[in-house]
């Protein structure tokens, strides 16, 4: 129930809640500001800024940041003509892997915030995979599971180091940043996550207060590869195998933690004197996804169409292995007294270039604008047996060949740029469909639909091709903003705006469902076979 039916003791009206929303992702850093209706009262957007300093090498410059974040949460307030002492809460849902490792007392920076497509460790990567303390670990993990049927174990045969986890571009600044070096043997470095940098300058008042708590949200740490989801902890193996101490890393606390604490008004600034707003949650923007998207029980599955299409598929209280380079989660962990662990698993798998092949494509003039794609891709019947392969970081799940090259195949002179666009979307849904065979088969599930987000969610003929292709509904909510939504709806739990997620399924609208046609289905699938023969000609080529 909303606090905004709730009555005083006079029977006065309640004030309506309002909650500001920050989301900061690879490409921009957004605010809104909803009410208990979850209406969109006022927002802010301002661009990150990715530095490049050399190939393969993506950053993010952290003051510049923080300026960002506090500009776009002051401007969202203003154009909600609200002013700070009347937002309810505050509630944060951020990129995940994305890191960097500093003095938090003098405020010295060790190096920018490293992205989570970052490329600088992959010569690590590729050692620490092919080594022989890795295949023995994976041959004893394996054996392990033959007599226990752990699924820890299994997960512990397949483990290996991934350019995107924060493990090897830890080790690669530890080994390679003098500045860094000095700072660890004199235990005056420790390493934050994005939510937890956030979460410190927040409710440090930028740094005014040191003494405030290390902590990082269980969703942002579970997928940087440093984080056992089996034991919910920090994993000592990945520890003692590496040699560093998890004590540099943040205290992991569940997603309805009552001790986040509240907004420093120093943060913000004179305006902000007399305001004493909560940080009611802090999630990932996978979590947040989920929860926007109201995949809330086993077997829900959504799909994140943004800068990377991330599949996750809630499998329950029990956390699943996976083989097929998937990897299994904490999806989110709400502490109660009735079940003290709270935490919900899923499965994920990522496709990297979603949205980097639409924006390659419009760099090289294929098309002005993005939304112009779906109309181009259906002027033409087909490709005209032209393949594009979308891997400008290579080709996850579950061909997970990161040495595959992106181009395309088939080209002759009748090409047009019109079969060129309808070549670029069909590889990011044949990408997709590969993501949703594998977790049929991990699970041994037969999906029944899946829910989509994120911008290129929008694009009809991408949502109508999968649908065509998976043979399964494709449902798209009026609004995308799914990570904003769950990060609202979070929030509003924990603070008490509603009662549980019952209370949120009146807010979630949706706009279009595609329905696959069978007449079509055996078409694109020849399509797509015949796409994935091609995959061949474009691995290992790095």
């Amino acid at each position: 129930m909303s606090t905004a039916s709730s009555t005083t003791a006079d029977d006065a009206p309640a004030p309506p809640a309002y909650i500001a929303a920050l989301d900061v992702g690879t490409t921009c850093v957004r605010c809104f500001v909803l009410d208990d209706k979850c209406l969109v009262k006022g927002q802010a957007v301002d661009a990150v800024e990715l530095l490049n300093p050399q190939p393969g090498f993506f950053e993010i410059e952290p003051e510049s940041l923080w300026r960002k974040i506090v500009n776009v949460i002051t401007l969202a307030i203003r154009d909600a003509k609200l002013k700070p002492t009347q937002i309810t809460c505050l509630t944060i849902s951020t990129q995940r892997c994305t890191f960097l490792t500093w003095n938090h007392k003098t405020g010295e920076y060790y190096h920018n915030f490293i992205t989570w497509k970052d490329l600088r460790a992959d010569a690590l990567v590729d050692q620490w995979n092919s080594s022989w303390t890795k295949r023995s670990m994976n041959g004893v993990s394996y054996a392990l599971y033959l007599v226990t049927r752990n699924h820890r174990f299994l997960a512990g045969s397949v483990l290996k180091l991934m350019n995107g986890q924060v493990t090897p571009r830890l080790l690669f600044e530890m080994a390679h940043n003098q500045c860094l070096k000095q700072a660890l043997r004199e235990n005056k470095a420790r390493v934050e996550l994005l939510d937890s940098w956030i979460l410190h300058k927040l409710r440090s008042g930028n740094g005014k207060d040191t003494s405030v708590e290390h902590i990082t949200d269980i969703t942002s740490s579970t997928a940087t590869g440093l984080y056992d989801p089996f034991t919910l902890s920090w994993s000592p193996l990945i520890s003692w195998l590496f040699g560093f101490d998890t004590k540099i890393l943040p205290r992991v606390v569940d997603n309805g933690y009552k001790g986040f604490g509240h907004v420093h008004p120093a943060a913000f600034g004179s305006d902000w004197e007399d305001t004493c707003i909560p940080i009611a949650a802090s999630l990932s923007d996978q979590a947040a996804s989920m929860w926007g998207s109201q995949c809330f029980s086993k077997n829900d599955v959504k799909v994140t169409m943004g800068t990377g299409a991330f599949l996750n598929l809630i499998t329950g209280s029990e956390c699943r292995a996976a083989i097929s380079g998937m990897y299994p989660l904490v999806a989110w962990q709400i502490k109660n007294k009735s079940k003290n662990q709270g935490a919900v698993y899923c499965i994920e798998g990522a496709s990297h270039d979603f949205g980097t092949v639409v924006t390659w494509a419009q760099s090289c003039e294929l098309f002005k604008k993005p939304d112009e794609t779906s109309l181009i891709a259906e002027s033409v019947p087909d490709t005209n047996d032209v393949f594009f392969m979308p891997a400008f970081s290579g080709l996850g799940p579950p061909v997970n060949d990161y040495r595959s090259a992106s181009g395309f195949i088939g080209l002759t002179p009748s090409t047009t740029k019109a079969h060129m666009v309808r070549a670029l979307l069909e590889s990011i849904v044949f990408r997709l469909v590969q993501l949703i065979d594998a977790t049929e088969k991990e699970t041994s599930q037969k999906l029944k639909m899946i829910r989509v987000n994120g911008g290129v969610s929008r694009n009809d003929f991408v949502c109508q091709f999968l649908a065509d292709l998976s043979r399964l509904k494709v449902e798209r909510a009026e609004n995308t903003e799914s990570s904003i939504m769950g990060a609202t709806f979070m929030a509003g739990i924990n603070h008490g705006i509603w009662k549980d997620v019952e209370d949120l399924k009146c807010f979630r609208k949706v706009e279009r469902v595609f329905e696959p046609r069978p007449k079509v289905h055996e078409k694109v699938v020849e399509r797509m076979d015949k796409w994935c023969r091609a995959i061949d000609r474009f691995s290992d080529w790095y």
